[in-house]
């Protein structure tokens, strides 16, 4: 069995794979083109962030039990603590960047915009962003800007300019993702009919289980919580768990309407291990409690 090593700083990922002190204490950019050769675990995880841009990769990414293969250019994030496999010849003929930094850069510089809200940090590998030669073009130009700005001696404004970079980065990440979402629905709208199914098919079962979660579905569809609900938004306007508590909310509206069923039973019956929340949940979804509804109904 393949041993995992865990990497927990970006110094510690320049002294494994042979590479000189990183420029900067909190964040490094290398070109794929540079890493040829460097010795690297086919297991890692680390705990740090990561974004690639990534052309003609050989071999295999793994994630989880599945492999997935990046012959095209891809925008890819990752959130520390993700378990990572690697094949030995995947970068003998990349092309691209790859970035690190702590959390940190990020979080220290922005109190009201933490690191925590670009969800595609914790997309699966093979939910990358896939992106269109124009989209390809925006995306290089900001990652050159920040090379740039990496070999150049740290000033008082080398973190703003860094910083400026990323969040471009993300900006346009969070539109590119937009567009393929609205692609991806445009020509299968898959994971939005398969929600339903296994909406559905939860909530029929009606054996007493506990109120399922967003990762619950996600599994279900073989996707991340975050691409599940981010797929969603873009396609409905509405997140997952948005959809998961209309579906709650609903079902229980026409229980009280057509049911003697108590408010405890119908509860249960949602999955709510105590009434209470339910009732909660109901008032604020709908304005009024399940018996001022039934009442009223």
């Amino acid at each position: 069995m393949k041993k995992t090593v865990h990497i927990p700083s970006i110094s510690s990922l320049h002294q494994l794979v042979g590479l000189d002190s990183p420029k900067h204490p909190l964040f490094s950019i290398q070109r794929l083109e540079d890493l040829k050769g460097i010795s690297c675990p086919e297991k890692i995880t680390y705990d740090f962030y990561t974004i690639g841009f990534k052309k003609n990769l050989n071999g295999y990414v793994k994630y989880g039990r599945t492999n997935y293969d990046f012959q095209e250019g891809v925008l890819g994030f990752t959130a520390p603590l993700q378990l990572m496999e690697f094949s030995n010849d995947l970068l003998e003929n990349a092309r691209g960047w790859i970035i690190f930094f702590h959390e940190e850069l990020w979080n220290s510089a922005n109190q009201q915009n933490r690191i925590g809200q670009y969800g595609f940090f914790e997309y699966q590998i093979n939910e990358g962003l896939h992106l269109s030669r124009t989209e390809e073009e925006s995306i290089e130009n900001i990652l050159i800007n920040i090379e740039k700005e990496y070999e150049l001696p740290i000033d008082k404004y080398s973190k703003n300019v860094v910083l400026s970079n990323l969040e471009l980065l993300f900006t346009y990440s969070f539109r590119y993702y937009a567009r393929q979402f609205t692609i991806r629905n445009d020509i299968d709208n898959s994971i939005y009919s398969n929600f339903k199914v296994e909406l559905n098919s939860f909530f029929n079962a009606k054996k007493n289980d506990l109120l399922p979660s967003v990762d619950f579905f996600a599994k279900k569809l073989n996707i991340s919580a975050n691409y599940l609900s981010d797929s969603l938004k873009n396609t409905t306007g509405k997140s997952a768990i948005e959809h998961i508590h209309s579906y709650i909310i609903e079902s229980a509206k026409n229980d009280l309407m057509t049911s003697d069923k108590s408010i405890s039973e119908i509860a249960f019956e949602l999955g709510f291990e105590y009434p209470h929340y339910f009732s909660r949940l109901f008032k604020k979804k709908t304005g009024v409690t399940p018996s001022e509804y039934r009442v009223k109904s």
